[in-house]
């Protein structure tokens, strides 16, 4: 019984052997990592308000109001997350800013604690 086991031992470190072997023949080039930043602009730094709009027990849109006139034409994107079922959706920011409403793709279950998340991309 001990002789297959050898054999299977001596046939796998030969095989790790060889490998290894393949390994060290690679050529390696030298090279240079890079690192750049973009400067991102927004269109605000004031605080929105985020209002959750019901149906029965579940959110099914949310308004974000507040928003600066720099802010007309982006996309808002809003994803909300109740622990349990996450939904999202998204609409364009009026041209001279004010409220925007978006309605998620699935309603969420109203909870005690449901956390959103506001993107606005452009203009």
């Amino acid at each position: 019984m001990a002789r297959p086991r050898r054999i299977l031992l001596v046939s796998i470190l030969t095989l790790v052997g060889a490998v290894g072997a393949f390994a060290a023949s690679l050529a390696v080039s030298g090279g240079t990592l890079a690192m750049a930043s973009v400067s991102t602009p927004r269109c605000t730094t004031a605080g929105l308000s985020v209002v959750e709009n019901l149906s029965a027990s579940t959110v099914t849109s949310v308004t974000v109001s507040n928003l600066p006139a720099g802010c007309g034409n982006a996309t808002l994107q809003v994803t909300l997350n109740n622990q349990l079922t996450s939904s999202s959706g998204s609409t364009t920011v009026p041209a001279g800013g004010g409220s925007a409403t978006v309605t998620l793709g699935v309603a969420v279950a109203l909870s005690a604690s449901a956390e959103a998340d506001l993107v606005l991309t452009g203009p």
